[in-house]
């Protein structure tokens, strides 16, 4: 069996399945699309300046540039403030198995890395970028996969991506196979076992984790470098975790998982989301014509609730709310992630109208998918009921190439100007085929503040 330690030390890029290199072509894409919007927010804007004022860079480490900011801290400042600005938007790639999300935490800490190498005269290629992404995630996944299949609560997604980060950046600074187990061991340590359930409860700023899991895994890469001890990481190593790992190498839960969002919200709430939809636009309907709704779905989506939330983050981990805008406005974009929408008295009519439903058989079933059924009632009497359903994006219904464009269109629109949001896109979409020079180019234009 392949180790962990072995996969990250000598992955090669032509050992990354096409399938795989495809899957974070898009994601690195979506990623950014997500990360603009959530550039504008008060999670990125606090948490930008704590990483100025709190981890400013030091002259023996490059610098590295806060994504649409430009300021620059240190690698870990980056990927702090990085990910809590992607995060802040929960529009971004999506592991239903693992619960969470890998591009969140893997994209902005790998950026700041590889815009540190660059600072310091260590520029690192597309190629080079592909190889560490490809590991990160797929450590990432795997550890996910082990610690949720070995403990009883449910952590957030900061928890496994702190080790798949250390992963990823062990790879961009040449770590060792050693130094490797010790930069997993001390992010699994260090990282945030912060529970899930406690921010679906009560949805606060905190969100999924990531946050403090890309910058830990960003230190510890850094701490096993300079011969700081932490292995083993057991969510990656030892016979508990080995029935996540023995096909470490020759399968690919990136390829097999990876999954994305229409809507910026909570998976949990795509495929009621999507069945209300469809309801309203197969029977022409608008929204004066129901009077309330039935949602029937698995347990956590019914914790998400959310009839009447008081803040975007409360909206962001919701499901009434959503399925309510959905019925209202028949789109969820960035105009829906505005204060206002709060306030809308159309969709808090039907939203504190809508009835949340647990059954038994979706909760069952809702573990690598997510699935629900709604029923619309009318003013004139009727019960629409939809089918069964699981979410737009998922790997058997995914999202198209159109339908990615215009997602990136909407969240990038009035906040970069065109020619620096088609660039972005298409180098995104390219980046293994860009050597150092092109990669630079990128960080450089993710970088840039927004033009708005």
């Amino acid at each position: 069996m392949t180790t962990f330690s072995e996969f990250t030390g000598t992955l090669t890029y032509d050992a990354i399945p096409e399938e795989v290199r495809a899957i974070l072509r898009r994601s690195f894409a979506d990623t950014l699309g997500v990360a603009v919007v959530g550039a504008t927010t008060e999670v990125a804007s606090i948490t930008r300046k704590i990483a100025d004022r709190l981890w400013r860079p030091s002259p023996e480490v490059g610098a590295a540039r806060m994504i649409f900011d430009g300021r620059p801290v240190s690698p870990a400042g980056a990927a702090f403030a990085g990910a809590f600005t992607v995060d802040s938007i929960d529009g971004h790639d999506n592991n239903s198995p693992c619960k969470g999300h890998a591009g969140s935490a893997v994209f902005p800490a790998l950026l700041a890395v590889a815009d540190s190498l660059r600072a310091s005269g260590a520029a690192i290629s597309g190629r080079e970028f592909m190889v560490a992404l490809a590991v990160a995630y797929e450590v990432a996944y795997r550890a996910g996969l082990t610690l949720h299949g070995t403990v009883s609560d449910y952590h957030t997604s900061g928890a496994w991506t702190a080790v798949g980060v250390a992963a990823g950046v062990s790879r961009l600074l040449g770590l060792s196979q050693q130094q490797t187990r010790h930069a997993a061991g001390i992010a699994e340590y260090h990282g945030p076992r912060s529970q899930m359930m406690r921010c679906i409860d009560f949805p606060t700023m905190l969100r999924d984790g990531v946050g403090w899991g890309a910058p830990s895994g960003v230190m510890a890469a850094y701490l096993a470098e300079l011969g700081f001890t932490g292995a083993p990481a057991i969510t990656a190593e030892g016979a508990i975790a080995e029935p996540w790992w023995r096909d470490l190498g020759d399968a690919w839960r990136v390829a097999e998982d990876t999954s994305y969002k229409p809507y910026p919200v909570c998976r949990w709430a795509h495929p009621s989301i999507d069945a209300a939809r469809d309801l309203m636009r197969d029977n022409s309907l608008s929204s004066k014509d129901v009077t309330r709704v039935r949602i029937q779905t698995f347990h956590y989506a019914v914790r998400l609730a959310g009839h009447n939330p008081k803040t975007l983050d409360e909206m962001s981990y919701s499901i009434a709310f959503p399925v309510a805008t959905m019925i209202v406005r028949g789109k969820i974009g960035p105009q829906e992630l505005l204060p206002e929408i709060l306030q809308d008295e159309e969709i808090r009519r039907i939203s504190e109208a809508t009835e949340l439903v647990e059954t038994e058989h979706y909760t069952r079933i809702s573990v690598g998918k997510r699935w629900a059924d709604v029923t619309l009632y009318l003013k004139d009497g009727r019960e629409i009921i939809s089918e069964p359903r699981t979410p737009k994006g998922d790997r058997d219904d995914p999202m198209t190439a159109e339908e990615f464009h215009t997602k990136y269109v909407n969240f990038t629109t009035d906040l970069i100007g065109k020619d620096r949001a088609d660039e972005m896109e298409a180098m995104s979409l390219s980046f293994d085929r860009l050597d150092s020079k092109g990669l630079s180019r990128l960080i450089g234009v993710i970088v840039a503040p927004l033009d708005r």
